[in-house]
């Protein structure tokens, strides 16, 4: 394990370096398939892009931002965050994305998920997490329900996707509910 942030069983997290940028990480926002469920294949993205947002997240005290690294391989298959952390509030927004699409079904989402969570409410003593979805992107609202949190609410026609506009479902925990859905399964 190369410089690990978080150990989860399948998965650690580590702070992005720079280095990440002359891998295929700056790939992943030019790849449409990758892409779908989320708002970054809009413009293109290379590696001076992802320099700039590497070096912007590590000087960052409103988001914590960290690769997913395959403990097996120490392979980077995506990046995980909790970003526009509101320390009066205690929240923050909930967001992952895997790249490697060799990694997708494999649990590393779901694993990496539980790591950052555990450390939102834990550690860094959040109230309430969240995030917000395509309606049509079904694999982010099962780990929203995975971990815990409960559709909130729907934003009518918040975002334009494939040239029509489409809603946003918003999904949210609070600490204490995170922790009763886990309880009696370890960290949380």
């Amino acid at each position: 394990m190369i410089n690990p942030f978080l150990i989860g069983e399948r998965v650690y997290l580590r702070p992005l370096c720079e280095s990440d940028c002359d891998g295929p990480y700056p790939s992943w926002f030019n790849d449409e398939e990758v892409c779908r469920g989320n708002s970054h294949h809009t413009f293109p993205y290379g590696v001076g892009a992802a320099v700039e947002h590497v070096r912007r997240v590590a000087q960052s005290r409103d988001c914590v931002v960290l690769a997913i690294v395959l403990r097996e391989d120490d392979r980077h298959v995506g990046n995980i965050a909790l970003q526009e952390i509101n320390w009066v509030n205690r929240s923050a927004e909930f967001a992952i994305l895997i790249g490697d699409r060799t990694a997708w079904g494999n649990g590393y989402g779901r694993d990496a998920a539980r790591l950052l969570l555990d450390h939102g409410f834990n550690a860094l003593n959040l109230h309430r997490v969240h995030c917000g979805t395509f309606e049509d992107n079904e694999t982010m609202q099962r780990l929203a329900l995975y971990l815990g949190m409960r559709e909130e609410g729907r934003r009518r026609e918040a975002a334009f996707k494939d040239g029509r506009y489409v809603d946003i479902l918003e999904f949210g925990v609070l600490g204490n509910e995170y922790a009763a859905h886990w309880q009696g399964e370890g960290t949380a």
